[in-house]
């Protein structure tokens, strides 16, 4: 994808958004990166890809740090929780990179409208 001053402006603004929204209320890469990757023109697989490479710096450390600090991490949780995630994010990355485009945009689409919709209707 070509890198114009327009594209730069866009990015800045995905990070921000994403970054204040993680801070605030926990969400960001698949929720708001992955879907203005894919309005500025990414495929399903390099949005989800490149989200992922966002989230290495920021999450491993300040946003992290900042919870820490005011005692909100269940470590213990964390590093279970952590280690099968790495597991699991290697399968899904070798499933989803062969995926249709297509296909995996619409299992994307499907996952975000039940998380809405559990959101929206639970108690």
């Amino acid at each position: 994808m070509k890198m114009t001053a327009t594209t730069v402006l866009i990015l800045i603004g995905i990070g921000l958004t994403a970054g204040i929204l993680s801070g605030l209320i926990g969400i960001g890469g698949g929720i708001i990166i992955v879907p203005m990757l894919l309005l500025i023109g990414l495929t399903q697989q390099q949005a989800q890809g490149t989200s992922l490479a966002v989230m290495l710096p920021p999450i491993a450390f300040l946003a992290v740090l900042n919870y820490h600090r005011a005692g909100q991490i269940e470590w213990k949780y964390a590093i279970i929780i952590s280690a099968l995630f790495i597991v699991g994010s290697y399968f899904g990355s070798k499933i989803a990179i062969n995926l249709n485009p297509k296909i995996l945009k619409k299992v994307f689409g499907v996952v975000l409208l039940l998380i809405a919709g559990e959101m929206l209707f639970s108690k």
